[in-house]
C-alpha cells in the first residue's frame, strides 16, 4: 500500500508484509536521526500540555476518561507496586497512578515532553538510550500506550520488556488494529497508519509473534479503547478533506464500534500479557 504522511510532512511511504511473521511495517524508515522532526508539530498532543482550540479540548475531556479505563486496565487485581510507563509523553497516566500510591518510572524521547512530565511526576524520566541500565525484574507493570508501533527495533525492545518484568508481572501494550472497520474503511487515508511515525503495523497474530520468543510472557486477555475509533475517524476524514470532519468521523467512528461489538475487531486494541512465576518461587 503506497500512503502518504497526510500529518506533517506530506512525504511518501509503503506499507509492505514480512512474508515469514506476517508483520506490515513502513518503507523505507526514516534515518533514526531524523526521526524527530517527523514529531515535531504543536498538534502532536501527547506531547503538549495546555493546547488550545476546540478538537485539544475535545481531546482533554475524552482523556480523563480514557486515563480512569487504562489504569484499571493496567493495575486490577494487582496491590500497588513499582510501575513503568515507556513512551509518558506528558506524565497523565504515570500521575493517576501516583495518586494511587504506585512508585511510577517513566521512559519519554521527547525532550520537551520529558521535561513537562519530569516537573509534573518529580521523578527523573528516562531516555531511551538508558533502558538497559534499568535492572533485571524491576516492574510489576509496564504499559506502552501506543507506543510499541513506534519502536524501530521490535525485538530489542521486547527482550528488555522481558527482563525488566518481575515474575507475576503484567505488560500492556495498546496499538492500533489494521483489521478494524475504520482502517479497511478509510485505507490508505487511514488516519492510524501515521507513517512515518508508526514504523510497524499490528492485528491479533502478528503482535503475539512479537514476544513468542519467550515462553513465559503469555497474553492473558485482549481488551479495546473505545475512544479511539472516534478520534482517528475524525483525523482520516481531515485527510480526505471533507468539510464536517468532526460529524462525520463520529458517525464512521460509531459504526466502527457497533461493527466492532461482533467481530472484536476495535480501532484499537489493548493487549494484557503476564510472565510466569517460575514453579520454585510459587507458593
Amino acid at each position: 500500500m503506497n500512503l502518504k504522511d497526510f500529518f506533517l510532512s506530506q512525504e511518501e511511504f509503503e506499507i509492505v508484509r514480512c512474508n515469514d511473521c506476517g508483520l506490515l511495517y513502513t518503507n523505507p524508515r526514516p534515518d533514526t536521526s531524523k526521526m524527530q522532526a517527523y514529531y515535531d508539530s504543536k498538534q502532536y498532543f501527547s506531547h503538549q500540555e495546555n493546547s488550545t482550540g476546540l478538537i485539544p479540548r475535545i481531546y482533554e475531556f475524552v482523556k480523563s476518561f480514557n486515563l480512569k479505563q487504562k489504569f484499571k486496565l493496567a493495575t486490577s487485581g494487582k496491590t500497588i507496586g513499582k510501575i513503568l510507563d515507556i513512551g509518558c509523553g506528558t506524565g497523565d497516566f504515570l500521575l493517576k497512578a501516583k495518586q494511587n500510591n504506585w512508585e511510577v518510572s517513566a521512559l519519554e524521547p521527547n525532550e520537551h515532553a520529558r521535561e513537562i512530565a519530569s516537573k509534573r511526576l518529580n521523578v527523573s524520566i528516562i531516555r531511551p538510550e538508558d533502558i538497559s541500565g534499568i535492572p533485571d525484574s524491576s516492574f510489576d507493570v509496564i504499559t506502552m500506550w501506543h507506543v510499541l508501533e513506534h519502536i524501530e527495533n521490535l525485538q530489542e525492545e521486547a527482550l528488555h520488556l522481558h527482563r525488566m518484568l518481575k515474575p507475576g508481572g503484567r505488560l500492556v501494550v495498546a496499538v492500533p488494529n489494521y483489521q478494524s472497520y475504520d482502517a479497511k474503511f478509510y485505507k490508505d487515508k487511514w488516519a492510524a497508519w501515521d507513517v512515518p511515525r508508526h514504523l510497524s503495523h499490528f492485528d491479533r497474530s502478528s503482535i503475539t509473534k512479537v514476544f513468542s520468543p519467550y515462553n513465559d510472557i503469555r497474553l492473558c486477555d485482549v481488551f479495546y479503547l473505545r475512544w479511539d475509533a472516534y478520534y482517528i475517524s475524525y483525523l482520516s476524514e481531515k485527510y480526505l478533506g471533507h468539510k464536517l470532519p468532526l460529524l462525520r468521523g463520529c458517525f464512521h467512528g460509531l459504526v466502527s464500534n457497533l461493527k466492532a461489538s461482533k467481530s472484536k475487531n476495535y480501532s484499537s486494541l489493548v493487549y494484557i500479557f503476564e510472565k510466569s512465576t517460575p514453579k520454585s518461587e510459587k507458593p
